[in-house]
């Protein structure tokens, strides 16, 4: 099997030494190579987006890909944000331990420790796990999204997670244990 590579399967809009492939399809004559670029772009045409049947060829497409890539990233933010609150719903058991500790002048004090517990078979851990397979499946598609060196996606990604980030950590509860040492 020989490998060459046909320069008119290059895209125009990206320099050639600023590409790689990206994947390859043989047949029994050849290959037919897809390049993409190895440098931040700010291309319209040729910007393949996650699928293979999935690529952005104008300026309209992309900012239909800019607003989905955004809004991705806003939900990403919030679905962190959601499954922390989850969590703190969903603690079954609460325990208080005390234990002696020796205090300032030779004095006895008690110190009180919270430990919290959750079953492995309930449904609030279920949900947890099926909510980290999506935010797993969600983070990788922004990498892979911000991977393709497009200026204009890779923006959305940074905007869309600052702007989630900004609307939904609010909410975030911010718990300070009075008698926790090591702050």
């Amino acid at each position: 099997m020989s490998h060459h590579m046909n320069s008119s399967t290059l895209p125009t809009s990206h320099p050639p030494e600023h590409q790689h492939p990206t994947s390859t399809a043989s047949g029994h004559g050849g290959h037919n190579m897809m390049m993409m670029a190895m440098t931040f772009h700010f291309s319209c045409e040729n910007v393949p987006l996650l699928f293979s049947g999935l690529t952005i060829n104008s300026p309209g497409e992309m900012a239909g890909a800019f607003v989905a890539v955004f809004f991705l990233a806003m939900f990403y933010e919030g679905l962190k944000i959601a499954r922390e609150c989850l969590l703190r719903k969903s603690q079954v058991s609460i325990r208080y331990n005390s234990m002696p500790v020796p205090g300032p002048n030779g004095t006895i004090l008690m110190e009180t420790h919270k430990t919290v517990g959750q079953q492995m078979l309930s449904l609030p851990h279920l949900l947890q796990t099926v909510l980290h397979i999506i935010q797993v499946v969600v983070s990788y598609f922004l990498m892979l999204i911000f991977m393709t060196y497009n200026g204009y996606l890779c923006i959305a990604v940074a905007a869309g997670a600052g702007t989630g980030y900004f609307f939904f950590s609010w909410k975030k509860a911010v718990v300070v244990d009075i008698t926790e040492h090591c702050h």
